[in-house]
């Protein structure tokens, strides 16, 4: 009898201490007492209630990162239906395979709502996530989700998800979403591959063509400068040589005006100076000779035409 007794208060025992509970550090605690949420959040630690059947205590870590995968399996992964899982039709008719991951993690502040809703959270964000994929790839041609799904996706995704999953106040935050995959079926994949490759050298020798043209337009500019340049410096030249000319006229001139009051025969004095300088000139090339070297001798300068000079 007195067995018994001890086996009871024993049970008893170990029935009262499953009240007791431990909230690690990361961790959040949803207490339902006879199913009602309390109020109260305990701190990490160890926190004493009511023992099982009258409390129940949720303890959710919102500080790790959960994922899902969504999209396309392989052939022994997917089910049984007339579309795999993932395969989806883009705008132009063809199909895709898309496999990504989405990263979510629980808001601390929201823990409740993770709590209430928690069978719910990952096939709720399947879907949305599922759609959200259909949709984007259902307007945009073949080309351009192949060629730039991968990049392109993540951003566009993860407002529409969010936007999907507002008023189902599940108590997540979407993190991230990483592509895995995006490719075309397995039966037309070499195809595909083959028009990837083709798009792949007419965008590198279009590269390779825009990079020669624009070294050529440098050069080109290059040239012009330079031809510029040197007609500026040239013109330059002309410019400071005729105004040096001008300057020596005028200089000269003013000379004559100042010799000219002195001597009235000024004039005529240069005149002979440089005509027979010329003279002279003329007749050491041999462009020229005397008529009679007599009529010299006696002052005058009487010439012959001039001719061609001997070669």
């Amino acid at each position: 009898m007195r067995v018994i007794k001890w086996t009871i208060s024993l049970a008893f025992m170990v029935y009262l201490l499953t009240g007791v509970v431990e909230v690690r550090r990361g961790e959040r605690a949803v207490i339902r007492r006879f199913g009602r949420v309390l109020d109260e959040r305990p701190d990490p630690g160890l926190w004493i209630g009511l023992p099982w059947g009258m409390d129940r205590v949720d303890r959710v870590e919102v500080d790790s990162v959960r994922s899902i995968e969504v999209g396309y399996r392989s052939e022994g992964e997917a089910r049984e239906v007339s579309m795999p899982e993932g395969q989806l039709l883009t705008g132009d008719h063809n199909l895709v395979n898309v496999l990504l991951a989405v990263y979510y993690k629980v808001r601390p502040e929201e823990v409740v709502e993770f709590v209430l809703a928690r069978e719910q959270v990952e096939p709720l964000l399947e879907w949305a996530t599922e759609a959200a994929m259909a949709t984007w790839v259902a307007g945009r041609e073949v080309d351009e989700v192949l060629l730039r799904g991968k990049n392109v996706l993540r951003v566009e995704l993860i407002p529409r998800i969010r936007e999907r999953l507002q008023s189902y106040r599940l108590g997540i935050e979407i993190l991230d979403i990483r592509v895995s995959r995006i490719s075309p079926p397995d039966d037309v994949k070499d195809a595909f591959d083959s028009v990837a490759r083709a798009q792949t050298q007419m965008a590198t020798l279009r590269h390779r063509a825009e990079q020669e043209a624009a070294t050529r337009l440098r050069s080109a500019k290059a040239e012009q400068f330079r031809l510029e340049e040197a007609a500026r410096a040239y013109a330059h030249s002309k410019k400071v040589l005729a105004q040096q000319d001008a300057q020596r006229f005028h200089e000269r001139l003013k000379q004559y005006y100042a010799a000219r009051v002195e001597n009235p025969e000024y004039l005529k004095q240069l005149w002979q100076e440089e005509r027979g300088r010329l003279f002279a000139t003329l007749k050491q090339n041999g462009m020229i000779d005397l008529l009679d070297h007599r009529l010299n001798s006696g002052g005058l300068d009487l010439f012959t035409a001039p001719r061609t000079p001997n070669r």
